[in-house]
């Protein structure tokens, strides 16, 4: 991951790389298939999420009319931005292609499973978003995943010892 110093603000940037995760779908749900999808953003909102100036831990993905948008995903203004900056809130269209969208839009309908977003990185330029279809979890799973990574955690302390 190549990252930069920005001479403008002086903070750091990215250049390529993952930008954020999205740790709270990982604990509040059960993954079942993973897929790359691109996204339609404006210009100002790259040059946020260089700055990594993004929260994703409410977003999901939906469809309307046959697309796929992303809803929920907060993409702070760009901060040397003008009258012109992007709205941190809007829906953004998801860039997959129509036989794959088919075939979430079934399994959605079908099985009861949602889409979620759980990793924004760029590649080759280009942001991507990893998207998962996810069953949630119930309480008492939450309850065992938080044992299992406290007894984890004991374990690698207890072995660097």
């Amino acid at each position: 991951m190549a990252s930069k110093k920005d001479k403008k603000s002086g903070s750091n940037t990215i250049s390529s790389g993952e930008i954020v995760k999205n740790k709270k779908a990982l604990f509040n749900y059960e993954l079942v298939e993973k897929f790359e999808a691109g996204i339609v953003l404006l210009g100002t909102e790259v040059k946020s999420l260089r700055e990594r100036s993004v929260n994703m831990s409410d977003s999901y993905a939906s469809f309307k009319k046959g697309e796929l948008f992303i809803v929920n995903m907060h993409i702070s203004p760009y901060h040397f931005g003008n009258r012109n900056n992007h709205e941190p809130l809007r829906e953004r269209k998801l860039l997959m292609k129509k036989r794959e969208l088919r075939r979430l839009y079934g399994k959605i309908k079908e099985q009861g499973l949602t889409l979620i977003p759980v990793k924004l990185y760029f590649s080759r330029g280009k942001v991507k978003v990893e998207l998962a279809l996810a069953k949630g979890k119930k309480l008492h799973d939450k309850r065992e995943t938080l044992k299992r990574k406290t007894l984890d955690r004991e374990m690698e302390r207890y072995i660097k010892r």
